[in-house]
């Protein structure tokens, strides 16, 4: 089975200004999943984008950046109060981990040591997927494994991180042309998120959003 495409309405790690405009021009597209990062927009228009997108039958993904325990519980009670279905990313810590419990919101923490902004990923792999392992037996649903953002080997560590866990994974961040979904396509991760890419034509030169998001589709459906 195919990976799914999470369309992700942010560039350079930020929500951008006009999401309403672009998910209403794309939202017919078959793609059931949308996200967007926690920086960027007001709370309110969170609130609406992710209503929007619900009344168009998609599921919902926040992604949170933030790394240190206030900020990471600050992402999760956001995720929460936007009825997000799913929140990516933030550092697992316990007391994320016992807020995200048994709400409907599913959590999928970072796996590895992850630091900086844009987020890097360190550690040898068998660590990552010891890490992964250990969080997966505390009860996580998935996981955010920054794979292209690995300080070595990242289709090794995505290969190796898929295989070693029973939760879905989603891959995320730098998957910016056919080369890398093709990759996507043979390590087979539940899901993989797409941005900047799209904002930057990486996948049709001149093409639009909906063209960019369009020729991604199609090329997953072959």
């Amino acid at each position: 089975m195919a990976p799914q495409l999470i369309t992700m309405l942010t560039y350079q790690d930020e929500t951008v200004k006009n999401s309403f405009e672009v998910f209403d021009q794309c939202a017919d597209l078959p793609s059931s999943f949308w996200g967007f990062k926690d920086v960027g927009l007001p709370k309110p228009d969170m609130k609406r984008l992710v209503e929007r997108m619900k009344q168009k039958g998609k599921t919902t993904f926040l992604e949170v950046v933030s790394l240190t325990e206030a900020e990471c519980l600050d992402g999760a009670r956001l995720a929460l109060d936007c009825g997000f279905d799913y929140l990516m990313g933030t550092v697992y810590y316990d007391s994320v981990f016992r807020l995200m419990k048994a709400k409907p919101t599913k959590f999928f923490p970072f796996a590895g040591k992850v630091s900086g902004h844009p987020s890097i990923l360190e550690g040898a792999i068998p660590e990552i997927v010891a890490d992964g392992r250990r969080m997966q037996e505390l009860g996580v649903a998935g996981f955010d494994l920054l794979a292209y953002r690995y300080t070595a080997d990242a289709e090794a560590l995505a290969e190796a991180f898929v295989r070693g866990v029973r939760v879905p994974v989603v891959l995320a961040g730098s998957i910016d042309g056919f080369p890398r979904l093709e990759v996507m396509k043979r390590i087979k991760p539940w899901a993989f998120t797409i941005g900047s890419a799209f904002f930057d034509q990486k996948f049709v030169s001149g093409g639009s959003f909906r063209e960019q998001m369009a020729a991604v589709l199609d090329y997953l459906g072959r």
